[in-house]
């Protein structure tokens, strides 16, 4: 066998049978000649192996030069005057298999694991057991849909089984438990700095609930004809708008619970909706792949910025109402995206967020406290939650995991 060619050679111990016994490869189990019971094989991978065809190798030589190298951890064990019979034959290019018959003994392999981890810059550290958050008691039986934080004790979930619950996340208790839906919650409104909130379900209506209260909805709103997808309380919140994917919007009166306008556009399947802070404007995002801005005045179209190249899954309002954010669906890094928006002068688009490989189901303005910057962030299909400079665009970090491509693009 030529030295300079790295050919790739297959290993499979054996114990020695007489000519004409039993057949086998290496790394199957086969039966042995003499006990008629089974012994396991071994199959390794080794480049420039000694000997020639038909060549006697001993077992300690070969051992030491070749195949505990090859096997990084894995400690043999030879019996004392082993010897190996090494058969050469060329199957593939630059392949051959190699085939050792033992004369005593049984080879015996152990695979010793690492108690380190390795990190990319060469180093190693022993592995430490994180410890994990303080887990509660689940608040729901089924799918939870959505979650919206009522204050900064308190959050309010819905899911899949019709059920609102309102628990305190610093101590893990449930707070209350209202029931009256008849399908899955799919979206809930806060009244911030108060007890109120709203919750709009499968089952076509939207219900106000009041933890002061009883444990039933104070108000009922029912005027869609299919599954309610948006919702959103006026800054004052006198005023509710919900939206739904049989193409309307309905303007409610929260004191009296009656509908006080109503608008519908052709394939406009909502989304999401949110309203402008200490303004009259309502932003909305919509199957269609359109966000579009409405004047509670009359719920009237107020504009529609640039049509996108995939559904808007959901939009956020900055603080301050001059720039909202929204986000696209998408697979395998088409669409998947996050873009910026200017709403008081030129309502163009100004930077968009790329690096999500799958549809972006939420995106939101972190609160400036939380950052030097200002920063965004964006939860995907992908499972991961990536956190955006918002003025460049850049991609600051990712979770699981820091870091992540982006590919910001702006006007």
């Amino acid at each position: 066998m030529p030295s300079s060619s790295a050919s790739s050679v297959g290993l499979s111990f054996q114990p020695d049978r007489p000519a004409g016994g039993y057949g086998a490869r290496g790394g199957r189990k086969r039966r042995s000649w003499r006990e008629g019971r089974w012994e396991p094989s071994l199959s390794l991978s080794r480049s420039r192996l000694p000997g020639r065809r038909g060549e006697r190798v001993p077992l300690a030589g070969l051992a030491l030069g070749g195949v505990t190298s090859s096997l990084g951890k894995h400690n043999f064990q030879q019996p004392h005057g082993m010897l190996l019979r090494c058969h050469l034959k060329r199957a593939l290019p630059q392949k051959v298999s190699c085939r050792f018959c033992a004369v005593m003994g049984k080879l015996q392999s152990k695979l010793k694991h690492s108690t380190y981890k390795y990190r990319p810059d060469g180093f190693r550290d022993e592995r430490i057991q994180t410890k994990a958050f303080q887990e509660y008691s689940p608040a729901h039986v089924d799918t939870v849909s959505v979650v919206a934080a009522l204050n900064s004790d308190l959050c309010v979930s819905g899911g899949k089984d019709k059920t609102v619950v309102a628990y305190n996340w610093r101590t893990g208790n449930v707070v209350k438990r209202l029931k009256g839906h008849e399908r899955e919650i799919t979206k809930i409104a806060c009244i911030h700095k108060s007890g109120q909130f709203f919750s709009a379900s499968r089952d076509k209506t939207v219900m106000m609930w009041d933890l002061q209260g009883s444990s039933q909805p104070r108000q009922q709103f029912s005027g869609h004809t299919m599954v309610v997808t948006g919702l959103a309380v006026s800054p004052d919140t006198s005023q509710l708008c919900t939206g739904s994917r049989d193409n309307t919007l309905l303007l409610w009166d929260v004191g009296t619970g009656q509908c006080a306008e109503r608008a519908s556009v052709s394939r406009n399947l909502v989304t999401h909706l949110c309203w402008v802070p200490r303004e009259p404007y309502i932003l909305q995002t919509s199957e269609d792949k359109t966000i579009r801005l409405w004047d509670s005045r009359g719920l009237q179209v107020a504009h529609i910025f640039p049509a996108k190249q995939h559904i808007q899954t959901y939009c956020e309002v900055s603080e301050d109402g001059h720039k909202c954010i929204s986000c696209s669906s998408g697979f395998g890094g088409e669409g998947c995206e996050a873009t910026l928006w200017d709403i008081r002068q030129t309502r163009n688009r100004i930077c968009e967020y790329e690096g999500h490989f799958q549809t972006v189901a939420s995106c939101v303005f972190l609160p400036r406290a939380l950052a030097l910057m200002p920063v965004i962030a964006t939860s995907s299909h992908d499972c991961k939650v990536k956190i955006w400079n918002q003025d460049s665009g850049g991609d600051t970090g990712s979770s699981p995991g820091l870091g992540g491509s982006h590919m910001p693009r702006s006007n």
